[in-house]
């Protein structure tokens, strides 16, 4: 009996040191992605939104369910972004460097969901997306050639 105790007792604790370390990965993993971020996506409403910080925080730039060819007041100063569009045709943003839908872009999946911090991405032609970004519109998959993540 007490070899049955003995035999049962370290299956538990090599089941629990299996299950323990899994587990703090999970939640390591899940605090790198934003936070600020999953607390304000909600349903698809069609509308994009503009963060003037990392992780969907500070000042909120511009949210519109529509194209902008200029941020006024807001361009050059966001730091991460969101696509709660409708998915089906014209589904992904299209960012610009430039009003006008100039200069390099890259857009955000509808899948995607957010872009939490800008400053790991680039728009074509090699330019940072972090605080260049002064226009967007809706546009299909196609139209995009290179993506926020």
């Amino acid at each position: 009996m007490r070899k049955f105790t003995v035999t049962a007792a370290l299956l538990g604790l090599t089941a629990l040191g299996v299950v323990v370390p899994a587990a703090t990965s999970q939640a390591a993993e899940s605090t790198v992605t934003g936070p600020v971020c999953d607390s304000k996506w909600g349903a698809r409403n069609g509308y994009m939104y503009a963060w003037e910080n990392l992780d969907c925080s500070g000042t909120l730039l511009i949210s519109t369910a529509g194209n902008s060819d200029w941020w006024v007041g807001s361009q050059d100063r966001a730091t991460s972004v969101m696509n709660r569009g409708y998915v089906g045709s014209l589904d992904h943003v299209a960012f610009y460097q430039h009003s006008g839908y100039g200069g390099g872009h890259a857009c955000l999946a509808p899948g995607e969901l957010y872009a939490d911090n800008l400053t790991d991405n680039r728009l074509t032609g090699g330019v940072s997306a972090n605080d260049t970004i002064s226009s967007h519109r809706w546009v299909n998959r196609s139209a995009c050639g290179a993506f926020l993540t």
